[in-house]
């Protein structure tokens, strides 16, 4: 066993890991080891299918001190006129980057891949050896958000003999030859599937989309850098407050967000009850839409020679048919954990479905204040989402921790130069400005978000309120039935 000493240990050196790990590098002079099972850092990305790309701007991604990508905007394809999405493979290598020209040359971290942590700052390596860690302030757990893709895990239902159903990481190499394809799953994963058969060609009555629940969607042109971008950014984000302002109801909330175009669906008669966070752009929807053959009838149940049982009926099905398995719990909902508590900190989205900029802001609490209650008040997990009445819930949480960043002067100073900060666009009409005008603007901002809270609060109540109202009528009329 050997022992090594060191200010911090963090586990897992996928996105979050390596974001926390180099803003605490950049604004410390601490040492740290990060230990991680995977041959190279970046995490789920390590195992993602070939054709992935962000579903955000480059320009969001990654850790705060390396831009990823070249801040340029698309010039053709279903992304023209946005900011560049980085493929799989730039992730990869701008991680691999980051560990070999910014962390290591350091000094001050020690990487440990292909090791096993099994626990009190205890981790085995491929090589056989074991390590202890002495550990002088914290221990990091940057695992517990861990991202899951299809890849990683059988598909969960049966899958008959006979049947050819794969992971997306094999799609490019087993769809020739095949006539039908059907797409499990009606996420992420399973939109970027149905637009790589259409980029490739695949006619869309060849296509069958097995859709459990239909998503709510963020357009990706409310979430870009850039000047000229800033107007269509600061009006979605007046156009959010409002509609919150204004709603009567969760149902009518929904209207009205996506009457100012902050939110997008796929069938205009079809209410979603899923919200995960996927971004598209308005030239991909209309792709997607140009899917006819969408199945409705529930989560699969299993595939057999010739049909599909779903929780809500069977169909049936070419036996020549490649089944996409898409259904992977990529963003799974945790309950939410104390952030910095005692020896530890659990890395958490401190804003909705943006865990790099989480990470680095969780690093520069860690590194700028000097107590844990104050600490845990800016970094108030924001669990992800996965119904429509958690975009609420997220949003409350979200705006909450946006409100008491606004209110501390140094904190705001550091999101002004946050490269990870989606928020960015709101900040830039006031470099330069004098203080007072500052706080003038960001207290309106902070006026409104509480404003906005209020609502939010209120509409969950109300819609709790019903809830009980219903299950005691339920109960009622089975009563009297009895």
């Amino acid at each position: 066993m050997q022992t090594l000493e060191t200010d911090y240990l963090v586990v897992g050196a996928g996105a979050m890991g390596m974001a926390f790990t180099d803003t605490l590098a950049a604004e410390t002079d601490a040492h740290v080891v990060l230990v991680d099972r995977g041959h190279a850092p970046g995490g789920h990305w390590r195992s993602a299918y070939p054709f992935v790309r962000l579903h955000q701007p480059s320009a969001y991604y990654g850790v705060n001190s390396r831009a990823l990508g070249s801040d340029t905007i698309d010039q053709v394809g279903w992304n023209e006129g946005l900011y560049e999405l980085a493929t799989v493979g730039e992730v990869c290598a701008y991680f691999d980057q980051v560990m070999q020209q910014s962390l290591l040359p350091s000094g001050r971290v020690s990487y440990f891949p292909m090791a096993e942590y099994r626990g009190d700052g205890r981790f085995h390596t491929l090589a056989g050896d074991d390590y202890t860690v002495d550990v002088r302030r914290r221990i990091v757990d940057a695992t517990y958000l861990k991202t899951v893709v299809p890849s990683m895990r059988p598909p969960p239902y049966h899958v008959g003999d006979g049947v050819n159903c794969v992971a997306p990481n094999d799609l490019p190499a087993s769809a020739a030859g095949h006539q039908r394809f059907v797409i499990v799953g009606a996420g992420k994963t399973g939109i970027d599937a149905c637009l790589w058969l259409l980029r490739n060609g695949i006619a869309t009555d060849r296509l069958t989309w097995i859709m459990p629940r239909d998503a709510w969607l963020i357009d990706r042109a409310s979430l870009q850098p850039g000047p000229q971008f800033l107007e269509r950014f600061q009006t979605g984000f007046t156009d959010r407050l409002t509609a919150i302002d204004a709603a009567t109801s969760i149902e009518d909330l929904f209207e009205r967000l996506e009457a100012g175009g902050n939110l997008l669906r796929l069938d205009s008669s079809v209410r979603p009850s899923m919200y995960r966070c996927a971004t598209v752009s308005r030239a991909e929807l209309e792709q997607l839409r140009r899917i006819g053959d969408i199945v409705r009838m529930g989560r699969v149940q299993g595939l057999e020679p010739g049909k599909i049982v779903l929780a809500e009926g069977t169909i049936t099905a070419d036996t020549s048919t490649l089944y996409i398995d898409c259904s992977a719990d990529g963003l799974e909902k945790r309950e939410p954990a104390t952030v910095f508590d005692g020896n530890r900190i659990t890395l958490q989205s401190l804003r909705g479905c943006q865990q790099v900029f989480s990470a680095a802001l969780t690093a520069h609490v860690e590194a700028a204040y000097h107590d844990d209650e104050t600490r845990n008040d800016l970094c108030a997990p924001v669990p992800h989402p996965n119904t429509d009445v958690d975009w609420l819930a997220a949003t409350m949480a979200e705006q909450r921790n946006q409100a008491r960043w606004f209110e501390d002067a140094d904190l705001t100073d550091w999101l002004c130069s946050a490269r990870l900060d989606l928020m960015r666009p709101m900040y830039a009409p006031l470099s330069g400005k004098p203080q007072a005008v500052r706080d003038k603007v960001f207290g309106l901002i902070v006026a409104g978000l509480t404003s906005a809270n209020q609502k939010l609060d209120a509409l969950l109540s109300q819609a709790a309120e019903h809830g009980r109202d219903d299950a005691e009528q339920h109960q009622r009329a089975a009563g009297s039935q009895a």
